[in-house]
């Protein structure tokens, strides 16, 4: 972590640490399960990297409700999105589909954070270049508002309404070493 990114977190406060994610988690596999009666067609596409991590524990939640293994995969979004121009280039990241594929399916898209809906619409416009599935849901951590396009989440960890001048960061023991979810005054540079 660098020297700004360093002062960032000192500066943010948790609003969620481990034990409030994993409830989150359980909470929103049941409400999928409710929703899906029963979960027999559903796929887990997390968005990389945090909502890969969080699709991996979302499908071992939904296995333990359901006695049955939900099929988890990552939707790789770089090359769809509309800010590519605008930024220096990135590495791809993988996009890994289950062997069934997800045509005829309901696919739950997994993100950390909403916020423009950009990320989201740049994941659908992948899916469409890989199958057609059945439903395609939406569920996040957490949507901190200031929708840019018409997308909401089907389920919705937390909701934090943010000003823009506010930051959200969402840490996961996967790859930062701890679970928690940060809000805190964006950096001026």
């Amino acid at each position: 972590m660098d020297r700004q990114q360093d002062t960032q977190a000192s500066d943010a406060r948790p609003v969620l640490e481990g034990p409030d994610i994993a409830r989150v988690l359980t909470r929103i596999a049941h409400e999928i399960v409710e929703r899906a009666k029963g979960a027999d067609d559903v796929v887990l596409l997390g968005i990389p990297t945090r909502g890969v991590f969080l699709a991996q524990r979302l499908a071992a939640k939904l296995e333990e409700i359901t006695d049955r293994k939900i099929p988890v995969g990552s939707l790789d979004i770089t090359m769809y999105r509309d800010d590519l121009r605008m930024h220096p280039p990135r590495a791809l990241a993988r996009t890994e589909i289950p062997g069934d594929g997800i045509d005829g399916r309901l696919v739950v898209l997994v993100d950390d954070v909403l916020f423009s809906g950009r990320t989201i619409r740049a994941a659908l416009d992948a899916l469409n270049d890989i199958g057609r599935p059945r439903a395609v849901q939406l569920a996040v951590l957490v949507d901190r508002g200031h929708r840019e396009l018409p997308i909401r989440a089907d389920y919705v960890g937390k909701n934090l309404p943010t000003s823009l001048r506010e930051t959200v960061k969402v840490q996961l023991a996967e790859e930062d070493g701890r679970d928690t979810v940060l809000l805190g005054a964006k950096q001026t540079q």
